[in-house]
């Protein structure tokens, strides 16, 4: 690999101690370009469903990844393991990759190719789900439906050819392990960057139980369901269940649920969500794995501007951010380019990205993330200068909180990244459904069935309508592809996950270009675990 300049060493950087250049990165020297004899040769895993869809390693799959490029590759190892990990003065023991909170941060330009070893060492199988990636679909890391889930012990290489450069996310897509710290930043840089800046603050945040208490997410999660409510979201695949390789369902006993504190959220409200917060009581929350009381630190020098990659990696919290006397002017969401907007504050759903260009003043700022209608925050600081002014107090609350709040609705698209204006296809319209009394989640009362597809053919544009018909709200989430939402003005921001407020609808317009079988789910992994998961599938 070149030698990397200031710049690029200042975007490799997560802002916490120890963190370096491509961490997880195996290969040195120049970066290989991939073999092309074998590139994008057909896996044997086939999905049980009806005929006539697109498989996920069907020719269709693997014309579409040809027509993206093969360019250089970039390789990494990431391993996951059990691992205690050190919150800041705090420790505690949990699934993560390569030991780390996040997991390393993987990189790579447009136009290269990824190949990522995941080596799982944990007791349990587990996948690696690229979010945000427009892939090919057998590497989309989506147990029983794109794939078998990795069995402890064994090494899964996932290799796919990236065209957009943006900000994402890479999890695992196996029951409640990603409210664990099984997820890490994944940044796809612009070779032709049109921003300037000077430095680059990544911010993960995060809700963690895991650990605390005798808590897990499971434990959690059978507290929430009635008893004898039947499990319902990918943890349902049992071990013998044919093709799926999945471990049996993890949710606890009765007498294990007993083991720690309940977590349950009673009486959580949010103006800015229309009605309830969320349900689950989390003890922490987390900016770049690290407790308020002892936050990481980003350095830069006054006058610096500073690209922020806002990520939330959280399983039930929305996040309402902010940075103590300054204003933010957002050029991303979801990794797609929006027109400049200046704003106070923003509200992260889970798995949602934002990125902003903030002017650093002389000083020691927070950087709060509001856990939105919860009790608690995360915290994150920016210091410039050599002054030896003290930290913020973990409680601190800068005004912008309560300013300017510019919601994804109101953003507009880059002319680069626009929607062409065009009648739909085909339309589709989903209702959104369940409650907290039955935990019943699911799409037009249907609990998630990989075999129960939503059909859409290559070439069609779709226009999407999710009518949320529950008292909650959920970020919706759509794999291998983005869509626009719905704007003042026809095709609004190209996103690939966003917020259907209660006892409202979200209408969006996509592309249908990109063939096989993909995961339409709420983000909220304690709603999409009990059922409110489905597929949209091309048909031959």
């Amino acid at each position: 690999m070149p030698n990397p300049s200031r710049r690029t060493l200042l975007r490799a950087s997560l802002a916490v101690p120890g963190a370096g250049l491509l961490p997880a990165c195996t290969g040195s020297g120049p970066v290989p370009r991939p073999d092309l004899q074998g590139y994008g040769s057909p896996r044997t895993f086939v999905p049980d469903g009806p005929r006539g869809y697109v498989n996920p390693s069907d020719p269709e799959v693997l014309a579409a990844e040809r027509a993206r490029g093969l360019g250089p590759v970039r390789t990494y190892r990431v391993t996951a393991a059990e691992a205690p990990l050190d919150l800041g003065g705090r420790t505690v023991r949990s699934w993560a990759y390569d030991e780390a909170l996040p997991g390393p941060l993987m990189r790579a330009s447009a136009g290269e190719v990824l190949d990522v070893t995941l080596a799982n060492r944990l007791p349990a199988a587990t996948t690696l789900h690229s979010h945000g990636i427009r892939l090919r679909c057998d590497m989309d890391g989506v147990p029983g439906l794109t794939q078998p889930p990795v069995r402890p012990g064994t090494d899964f290489r996932y290799r796919f050819a990236v065209d957009h450069p943006g900000t994402y996310l890479m999890h695992s897509h196996v029951g409640m392990q990603s409210d664990r710290a099984l997820y890490a930043p994944l940044i796809i840089d612009d070779p032709r960057e049109p921003l300037a800046y000077d430095a680059e603050w990544i911010v993960v945040l995060d809700d963690w139980l895991d650990g605390v208490e005798g808590s897990t997410p499971d434990e959690v999660l059978g507290r929430l369901r009635p008893a004898g409510a039947a499990t319902s979201g990918h943890a349902a695949m049992g071990p013998d269940r044919p093709g799926s390789g999945a471990p049996a369902s993890t949710s606890p006993s009765p007498a294990r649920r007993a083991a720690g504190p309940s977590r349950v959220l009673h009486g959580s409200r949010s103006r800015m969500l229309h009605g309830v917060a969320g349900h689950v009581d989390y003890p922490h929350y987390l900016a770049n794995g690290r407790l308020p009381d002892s936050p990481s630190v980003f350095r830069c020098r006054p006058g610096d501007r500073v690209r922020l990659r806002i990520i939330n990696a959280g399983a039930e919290t929305a996040f309402r951010v902010a940075l103590g006397d300054h204003t933010m002017t957002v050029t991303h969401t979801d990794g797609y380019p929006v027109r400049h907007k200046e704003t106070d504050a923003l509200l992260v759903g889970m798995a949602e990205r934002y990125d902003v260009l903030v002017t650093a003043r002389d000083g020691v700022f927070p950087l709060v993330a509001l856990a939105e209608g919860k009790k608690g925050q995360a915290l994150a600081v920016l210091r410039t200068g050599t002054g030896t002014r003290s930290l913020p107090p973990a409680d601190a609350r800068p005004d912008q909180l309560g300013g300017r709040t510019v919601p994804a609705r109101r953003l507009v698209p880059d002319d680069s990244v626009a929607l062409e204006d065009r009648e739909p296809d085909r339309e589709l319209r989903i209702r959104i459904t369940g409650g907290m009394a039955e935990y019943d989640w699911g799409f037009d009362h249907q609990a998630y069935a990989p075999q129960r597809r939503h059909p859409v053919r290559a070439g069609e544009r779709v226009r999407l309508t999710l009518i949320n018909a529950t008292d909650m709200w959920h970020p919706m989430h759509l794999h291998g592809h983005t869509f626009a939402l719905a704007g003042l003005d026809g095709a609004g921001a190209r996103k690939d996950t966003a917020v259907v407020l209660p006892h409202r609808k979200l209408v969006v317009d996509l592309d249908a270009d990109n063939p096989g079988l993909w995961m339409l789910h709420c983000h909220n992994l304690y709603h999409s675990e009990s059922g409110m998961m489905t597929v949209l599938g091309y048909r031959k």
